[in-house]
């Protein structure tokens, strides 16, 4: 108990080190854009005004109500004290709309597609991986280059392959939008069937790319483990090839549960591209406006957010593998 604590608390103070890392770069990094995004505003409210004395003023209001005008450090200070009170401020590019409301509109879009597919993406991958090592034959010669081929391609390649075929020539699916346009959000059959249908070419395409890499390191552990001294042992001494085979997996699991940490930046990155070639109303789609719109808040608030969620899930995973191996427990006790 006392080594998990200490690797508890070990990850514990790398995740709030990172996170601080992270929030200051999200501050910084949109902020060093080229541009002046309150001179878009004004110039939106000012139409019609041809007296340059009510246009400048107008101009000083709004960098008063977003704070351009003071010094960059007192921002950022500013800047910690409302995030601390759920306070993102107001949105450039949409203006008067606050950007926790747009983000609020878009966040739940994100998680119900990211986090199905990701997880579908890692089960399967390793469910056929391990297929794969265990039957060998047949099923590991079409396995196998079929999972290079499908990894070997980027998130957008795969999505924009999806679009042309199932959307564009074959008509199965629209092609962008996470519902009709006709529509109105409600629990409606109609709205619901909408959602499902729109749902589908985003979430293959973010599952089809995570299943090849993951297949390809499960195989891969798992005839390392079945070639293992142990499991000639115990075929040798007559247990069960099921009761091995259980072992066998769940030792070339634990690999695998580190490998989804570390790949859950990436697969986010990919998944927000996704969301940008459909014109998912996620988070990728928000934060490409933002960058259009050189929506700083939105910008900030919208990479905190996507920041959180990689380092969260990396964190629960890395403490879930600590549960899993007591060998991490053994060796923090040394």
């Amino acid at each position: 108990m006392k080594g998990y604590r200490r690797y508890f608390l070990n990850k514990l103070g790398w995740f709030a080190i990172t996170f601080v890392f992270a929030f200051i770069l999200n501050f910084m990094l949109p902020r060093m854009m080229p541009g002046d995004p309150v001179a878009a505003i004004v110039a939106r409210q000012a139409q019609g005004i041809s007296n340059p004395t009510g246009v400048q003023a107008i101009y000083e209001q709004y960098t008063e109500l977003f704070g351009t005008n003071k010094p960059m450090i007192e921002q950022f200070f500013i800047y910690v004290r409302n995030v601390l009170q759920g306070d993102f401020g107001f949105s450039f590019s949409q203006y008067p709309r606050t950007v926790a409301d747009v983000l609020a509109a878009s966040i739940w879009w994100t998680l119900m597609l990211q986090l199905p597919a990701i997880l579908v993406g890692w089960i399967l991958g390793n469910l056929l991986g391990a297929l794969a090592a265990y039957l060998r034959g047949g099923f590991d010669k079409v396995l196998m280059p079929s999972a290079l081929f499908v990894s070997s391609f980027p998130a957008f390649g795969m999505a924009v392959i999806l679009l042309v075929i199932f959307a564009v020539n074959l008509k199965w699916f629209p092609t962008s939008g996470g519902y009709g346009y006709n529509l109105i959000p409600s629990f409606t059959p109609a709205f619901i069937w909408s959602v499902f249908v729109h749902y589908q070419l985003p979430f293959w395409s973010i599952v089809l790319i995570a299943i090849g890499g993951q297949a390809i390191g499960m195989r891969s552990m798992s005839i390392y483990e079945l070639n293992a001294d142990y499991v000639k042992f115990s075929r040798f001494m007559g247990i069960k090839d099921g009761r091995i085979v259980a072992y066998v997996f769940r030792n070339a699991m634990l690999p695998q549960v580190t490998g989804l940490a570390l790949s859950l930046g990436t697969m986010v990155g990919g998944a927000l591209v996704a969301e940008i070639i459909f014109s998912y109303p996620g988070l990728g789609t928000t934060l490409l406006n933002g960058v259009m719109g050189q929506d700083y808040p939105l910008i900030s608030a919208s990479t905190l957010i996507i920041t959180f969620m990689v380092l969260t899930a990396t964190f629960v995973l890395e403490i879930l593998y600590g549960v899993i191996d007591p060998r991490i427990k053994a060796t923090q006790s040394d």
